[in-house]
């Protein structure tokens, strides 16, 4: 049971946000702005999402990419952050899971991800 005051707030807090519709399976590219210093800059990050979680303001996604010399990076993004520019949707994925934890165990071919054919 939530406090509806709270609720409200969180509401208002979401209304202002333009998010596509995305879910586990889909790769996606996530446009976040990084402060080095004084200067501010863009790095997108791009990769097929594993899990999405939570609810209102607290709701968060995991995106996992595979890094130079084959190594696995996951991150974990607010999905009302300010720091989040945008998301853009790249690919859809045919996936049976809600979590694809499972491709944290698999490397290459095995880790593909078959695309959604409209």
């Amino acid at each position: 049971m939530r406090n509806k005051y709270i609720e409200y707030f969180e509401q208002k807090q979401i209304e202002g946000k333009e998010v596509p519709q995305f879910r586990a399976g889909d790769t996606v590219r996530v446009y976040v702005r990084i402060k080095e210093g004084e200067k501010v800059r863009v790095q997108r990050f791009e990769g097929v999402c594993i899990a999405l979680r939570g609810q209102g303001t607290g709701k968060t996604f995991t995106v996992r990419k595979i890094g130079a010399n084959g190594v696995g990076v996951e991150r974990i993004f607010p999905l009302y952050s300010d720091s989040i520019e945008k998301i853009e949707v790249v690919r859809r994925g045919k996936v049976r899971r809600a979590k694809l934890y499972y491709l944290r165990n698999r490397k290459g071919k095995a880790a593909r991800i078959k695309e959604l054919r409209k």
